[in-house]
């Protein structure tokens, strides 16, 4: 692999380690708060301040400046992340962090196999292929043996 590949892909596994920390933090919040609702608005507000910190200091208020132009349906992202985290907030307690990533992931890898499919948002077409539909079905496996 080229060294932004490998970039890339450490990031998304680190983002992915972030995804398993972040979990069982957020249920604990969501015990603190009484309300996994309450506990997911009070997460993406953090994730709000700090983000638009972040996006202020390395490319000024420009991208602010185009958000008019934006169409709407690429706005739902926000909508399906804050899905995600109530999801999640709500379930881990009872699933267990491992089994509660490996649903997570399922769904994120059953959404991409016809995601990939259709070239959906703009993607470069990847095929189902029988290679494709046994990795799933192998996480799906690992998603039923985590609860033994």
């Amino acid at each position: 692999m080229t060294q932004p590949v490998l970039v890339s892909a450490a990031l998304i596994a680190l983002g992915g380690a972030a995804i398993a920390v972040q979990a069982p933090l957020n249920a604990a919040l969501s015990r603190s708060l009484g309300s996994p609702l309450a506990a997911a608005a009070v997460s993406f507000a953090v994730g709000l301040v700090a983000l638009a910190a972040l996006a202020l200091a390395t490319g000024g208020s420009a991208p602010v400046a185009r958000l008019a132009g934006v169409p709407l349906w690429q706005l739902v992202g926000g909508f399906l992340g804050a899905f995600y985290v109530w999801s999640v907030i709500s379930g881990v307690a009872s699933l267990g962090v491992v089994t509660a990533v490996a649903a997570l992931i399922l769904g994120q890898l059953v959404a991409a196999l016809l995601l990939d499919q259709f070239g959906a948002f703009g993607l470069a077409v990847q095929p189902v292929t029988l290679k494709r539909l046994v990795a799933v079905a192998l996480v799906a496996g690992g998603l039923m043996l985590s609860r033994g």
